[in-house]
């Protein structure tokens, strides 16, 4: 212990935690008296998840570590799997962390699950030290992994820092103040995410809907959400649809066997075609035409309406034309000359001084003024000539020789920043600002969500009055755009009912790959189906 006090503190840094921990390990130290030396912000990953997990957890202080069970996609399914010796049934699960590796490489790792088994605060903090590390993981599965709310806030954090994690899987898992939400942030980068019975309701699926979108933000990442096998209702599905108003990234929405009914069916077929914006949403809109407008002004350097010179100012800008204006650089080096001069002369008083440097202003002025005479070309003579006359040499603006050096150029009075960067880049626009506004008895219509492909409305209560919202914001989606796949199946209205059959043969004309019409039991992309 001596001899490893002795070392520089930048010695220890680059032997790593490896380093240390195996010199406590030859000092005699039991694994409790490790853990107390080493603590969990010094351990440096190496990239295995089968090293590093029980690493975390041994300093963490756990007794009972979890195995990691790695598992090549090659290999069989996870029916049966041996684990160090013993059959692990899906009746009565061990705690053991699943992982699938995409070669035999340990540190391929593509996917961890956890099955059947209850996870704590410090293994949630185990994993949040060491999936990070893990940099070909796209998928992270928990079913029943009971975890509470501190725990979820800690999930997101850990999703957030794996840089390729795009879908997470947490089923089986309800929570009292059902913040699932918070997965599914203005910042989250997922972009698949399964909430499949997790006793969501009405208030989860009201703060899933603000998730999505809001007349100010809009989640732009997630492409899939599977909401089934929940308790959203017709109260819920009017939040999920307020959701998908202003969203343009989702694709595939599942509201699989929710209990909704003719209500919560008709509030998602408004969305699809066009709707009139709330005023909420009328407000936002403006703000932003006028944020636009505004934009469009300072990049084109145009000046504002209000301050535009009057006609008197132009007639009196014409009659005194000034010849020319010194540069700031020759108006300095003229006052350093004088300065100088004035400095040599110490009998010359204050008020000769002052005098002597103006005249050397003025003096530097006009030299300048008979350089620039110079360099005008006489355009009479040119003209005279039959030549064409040259182009006058124009100053370069302070906005210009701004952006050319990448430097961002502010505007006080316009309330905004603009920067090269964000002018050659700009941002998504805003559904807000999308092309095909109407103006209709006083309402501002959008042309509605066409971005959403595929919509799983199957085991709810939806009867043949359903059918027809459906169908008529389908027509008024615009062609080659909308919704691809509808699923009705299991719900409550006959098979051969008219509204039914229209349906199914609007969507076999939207199916891309131009398939036949398949039967009311199959389910391809671009059909529908249903059953009672």
């Amino acid at each position: 212990m001596k001899k490893r006090a002795e070392r520089s503190p930048k010695e220890k840094a680059d032997r790593g935690a490896f380093g240390v921990e195996e010199e406590l390990v030859a000092t005699g130290l039991i694994p409790e008296d490790i853990a107390a030396v080493l603590t969990i912000d010094e351990y440096q990953c190496c990239g295995s998840l089968e090293v590093d997990f029980p690493e975390a957890c041994a300093l963490l202080g756990m007794l009972r570590i979890p195995a990691v069970t790695p598992r090549h996609r090659a290999s069989e399914g996870r029916q049966s799997k041996t684990v160090r010796g013993a059959v692990r049934t899906s009746c009565c699960p061990e705690p053991c962390l699943e992982v699938d590796l995409e070669t035999e490489d340990p540190r391929s790792v593509r996917e961890v699950r956890v099955f059947g088994w209850k996870l704590n605060k410090l293994i949630m903090q185990a994993l949040r030290k060491t999936l990070p590390s893990l940099g070909s993981l796209q998928k992270l599965h928990l079913w029943r992994a009971g975890l509470t709310e501190q725990m979820l806030r800690s999930l997101k954090i850990t999703a957030s820092l794996c840089l390729n994690l795009r879908t997470v899987v947490l089923e089986g898992t309800p929570l009292p103040d059902q913040d699932f939400h918070i997965l599914i942030g203005e910042n989250s980068a997922l972009t698949e995410l399964s909430l499949r019975n997790n006793h969501i309701g009405e208030l989860g699926a009201r703060l899933i809907g603000a998730a999505l979108s809001t007349p100010r933000t809009a989640n732009r990442s997630l492409l899939s959400l599977n909401l089934s096998f929940n308790h959203i209702g017709d109260a819920g599905a009017k939040h999920i649809a307020q959701g998908l108003r202003l969203n343009r990234t989702l694709l595939c929405l599942s509201l699989a066997y929710n209990g909704i009914g003719d209500a919560g069916a008709a509030d998602l077929a408004q969305v699809l075609g066009p709707f009139a914006l709330t005023h909420e949403e009328v407000v936002e809109r403006r703000k932003q035409l006028s944020k636009r407008e505004l934009l469009g002004r300072v990049l084109s350097c145009e000046p504002h309406p209000r301050q535009q010179p009057t006609q008197a100012q132009t007639a009196d800008s014409k009659n005194h034309h000034p010849l020319s204006v010194p540069s700031s650089s020759s108006l300095d080096h003229s006052l350093n000359k004088a300065s100088k001069s004035t400095a040599k002369k110490k009998d010359i008083p204050k008020k000769d001084e002052k005098q002597a440097a103006s005249q050397g202003v003025a003096a530097v002025g006009k030299k300048e003024e008979t350089k620039l005479t110079k360099k005008v070309p006489d355009t009479k003579a040119a003209r005279g000539k039959g030549m064409k006359p040259e182009s006058k040499e124009r100053l370069p603006l302070v906005s210009e020789q701004e952006e050319k050096a990448g430097i961002t150029v502010s505007k006080e009075k316009a309330g905004i920043t603009v920067s090269k960067q964000s002018a050659e880049t700009p941002e998504a626009a805003s559904p807000l600002l999308e092309p095909g506004v109407q103006h209709v008895g006083g309402k501002v219509l959008l042309p509605g969500n066409n971005v959403l492909a595929s919509l799983n409305l199957s085991g709810n209560a939806l009867t043949e009055r359903s059918l027809c919202p459906f169908l008529a914001a389908l027509e008024r989606q615009a062609e080659g755009r909308g919704l691809l796949r509808l699923n009705l199946s299991r719900n409550c209205f006959p098979l051969h009912c008219e509204a039914f059959l229209k349906l199914q043969e609007l969507m076999a004309l939207r199916d891309p790959l131009n398939r036949s019409v398949p039967g009311p039991a199959e389910e391809e992309p671009g059909q529908i189906a249903s059953s009672p």
